[in-house]
């Protein structure tokens, strides 16, 4: 299943099950043709549409289109982004910070950086394991680590700091 958010606004569900597409719920009969590299002709539910790919970052699951000539950008969730926001590891819910804490009780697996190396946006700074799965956590902006707080084998709590950044 994901969820279609368009323009802020959550507009469908949408799930695709043995060829079928299905929109909140209901079979939805479509058609959708590439005419060339970015650009396609959908039929969906027997209307038309001329749909354009503008910017696509699978990354963050951001789309921006052109349907029909109206500029519009969809942003995509599935199930593994609902966990992570129910884990308050979603992207929404962090900020630019000094610190990297421990978004919930783990098991430190790595540390792929070093005090004062210098980090991008979406580097990965700790690899912790929790409830059986390991966890990348990324930097949220450029910087320098400053300090690790932690140790590979370490036990940590939820909140406990574990990168500070500068």
């Amino acid at each position: 299943m994901i969820k279609a958010t368009l323009q802020s606004r959550t507009v469908l569900r949408i799930e695709q099950k043995n060829g079928s597409l299905f929109l909140e719920g209901n079979e939805t009969p479509y058609d959708l043709r590439e005419l060339k590299e970015g650009a396609y002709h959908l039929m969906l539910n027997g209307v038309s549409y001329s749909l354009d790919v503008i910017a696509s970052d699978t990354i963050s699951k951001r789309h921006v289109f052109r349907l029909n000539g109206k500029k519009v950008t969809v942003q995509l969730e599935d199930r593994y982004d609902a966990l992570l926001k129910e884990l308050g590891m979603d992207s929404a819910s962090t900020k630019k910070t000094d610190h990297l804490k421990a978004p919930m009780p783990g098991l430190v697996v790595d540390i792929p950086v070093k005090e004062g190396q210098q980090i991008n946006k979406g580097d990965t700074l700790v690899i912790l394991e929790a409830m059986k799965m390991e966890n990348a956590l990324k930097a949220v902006a450029d910087g320098t680590v400053k300090k690790i707080n932690v140790q590979k084998g370490q036990a940590v709590e939820k909140n406990v700091v574990l990168v500070e950044l500068a």
